[in-house]
């Protein structure tokens, strides 16, 4: 498989299918698990939201949602292995059934934790999925990075409490969340592989009255796909100065967690967060 501009496997592919089962798939064979480590954060960050703003729904926008899968894990309550699981023993189902079946898994699954979930994707199938499924109340269809939002999309954005992600800040830039931020200055957490820096958009949101907090540890995002792909982020980390031993050296690609949030006070929800067990911390 190709390397993209960021020396990572390219799996756009994956992204852009009619559903779920190649991008399950795929990253299973990866030990994919990086949605998992960060389902008890995003957790903890919607409860300190909720009690903070006395904000009974919060609505939460994925950033680079694909097909759901965060909110996923929030909503039913489940696990990756679970959901991998699930896509594996759908068989030659058709892409209605599936989505017939994930219907029914929401609606047996559904926790009462009330979170409006909105999607932020640039792969229209995949938000056509993860709305059609039931995982996300509301889809915006758009590329942030090199446009402004529509006007309908102003409207969804300026609901939006907290922002999400779990993977792409290093691939969307400080352009896209300045312009998420601009309408409703929600709180954010993002997950950030260590060969990125997060310095420019802690930056360009420091300039929107945000404070940001780095989160304790690293988290494991995935093993890597090929040695060239190793051989190439060992090298992105060396230019950045960054030491990989114990961590990428060892086959797998780490992340680390930010929190951004408007009018000070990151440092005290980093503390909170940090107060979670480490079980799933690399």
């Amino acid at each position: 498989m190709p390397l993209d501009s960021t020396g990572k496997i390219n799996f756009d592919d994956i992204y852009t299918e009619p559903d779920p089962r190649a991008f399950f798939g795929t990253l299973r064979r990866l030990d994919y698990g990086i949605p998992q480590q960060a389902k008890a954060y995003f957790a903890k960050l919607i409860d300190e939201y909720r009690s903070e703003r006395d904000v009974k729904v919060p609505t939460v926008l994925d950033l680079g949602c694909s097909y759901g899968v965060n909110a996923a894990l929030h909503r039913c309550d489940t696990s990756m292995e679970r959901l991998y699981d699930h896509y594996a023993s759908a068989g030659s189902l058709s892409r209605d059934d599936l989505i017939a079946r994930d219907r029914r898994m929401v609606e047996r699954l559904a926790v009462g934790d009330e979170v409006r979930f909105i999607g932020l994707d640039a792969s229209a199938p995949a938000l056509d999925y993860a709305l059609a499924a039931g995982f996300i109340d509301d889809a915006i269809h758009a590329d942030l990075e090199n446009e402004d939002p529509t006007e309908e999309q102003r409207a969804l954005l300026a609901d939006v409490d907290i922002v999400i992600s779990t993977g792409c800040v290093g691939y969307v830039t400080e352009k896209t969340l300045v312009r998420i931020a601009r309408a409703n200055r929600p709180w954010m957490a993002h997950f950030v592989l260590r060969m990125f820096s997060y310095g420019p958009v802690a930056d360009s949101l420091g300039e929107l009255g945000y404070e940001t907090a780095g989160i304790d540890g690293v988290f494991r995002q995935r093993k890597f796909a090929s040695d060239e792909e190793q051989t190439q982020i060992l090298d992105n980390l060396s230019v950045a100065g960054l030491d990989p031993r114990g961590l990428e050296a060892d086959g797998r690609l780490y992340a680390r967690l930010f929190v951004s949030r408007p009018n000070g006070a990151a440092g005290g929800l980093a503390s909170a967060l940090n107060a979670l067990p480490l079980r799933d911390q690399g």
